[in-house]
């Protein structure tokens, strides 16, 4: 079974997606913890700011669910933590 092929594009496919996505209120997202599997929205994360940046943890287990570190012109955002996020998008 091939899972790659040549017909493709470069990351610059992603710009207009990945703008309407982030334009929305993130803390509205429903995340899902890789460690635990429990869900909740990312408004009900525990957030430490004690750190060069943001981190956010998982309120049942306390795992590192995502980090976010803004710099002169530049922002990280880490989501290895999170499984997954279900975004809610405004209607068309």
């Amino acid at each position: 079974m091939e899972f790659f092929s040549d017909d493709f594009t470069d990351g610059n496919a992603l710009a207009g997606p990945l703008r309407e996505i982030f334009a929305v209120d993130m803390t509205e997202a429903t995340g899902r913890c890789v460690s635990c599997g429990d869900e909740g929205p990312v408004a009900g994360m525990k957030v430490y700011a004690h750190a060069p940046g943001l981190v956010a943890r998982c309120p049942s287990c306390q795992q590192v669910l995502m980090r976010l570190v803004r710099g002169p012109g530049s922002a990280w955002l880490d989501l290895r933590g999170t499984m997954s996020l279900r975004i809610p998008m405004p209607a068309e």
